[in-house]
């Protein structure tokens, strides 16, 4: 997706494999969607990292006038094993952190958090 403002040119890649943008419709409400898949060493380094593009990908969808809400897609073990964990709920919290929840086998949506 490329957004301009003032002359400027900014390119998000909010993707999904192959994918640049994921844009959908849930309930009517237009939704972009950023899926990690957290195959990294490090559950808590990728957590980092999945939450600082989130912040900066609403951040621009919002400021340039975008109507969409950003969601971050995570399989279904991720979500049990890892963002269930005390610290990093409050994270996903402060941070106002949409999730959708997948199960990657099933190829099927198993729980949406807003």
């Amino acid at each position: 997706m490329i957004l301009s403002a003032f002359g400027l040119i900014l390119q998000l890649n909010i993707d999904l494999g192959a994918e640049k943008l994921v844009e959908a419709e849930r309930n009517g409400q237009k939704i972009a969607v950023e899926v990690k898949s957290f195959l990294g060493a490090s559950a808590m380094a990728e957590f980092h990292l999945a939450i600082g593009q989130y912040i900066n990908y609403r951040y621009a969808l919002t400021d340039f006038g975008y109507e969409q809400v950003l969601y971050l897609a995570v399989p279904w073990l991720i979500y049990d094993e890892f963002l269930t964990q005390p610290f990093v709920q409050a994270v996903i919290q402060r941070s106002q952190v949409n999730l959708l929840i997948f199960d990657d086998e099933k190829e099927e949506v198993v729980l949406w958090q807003s």
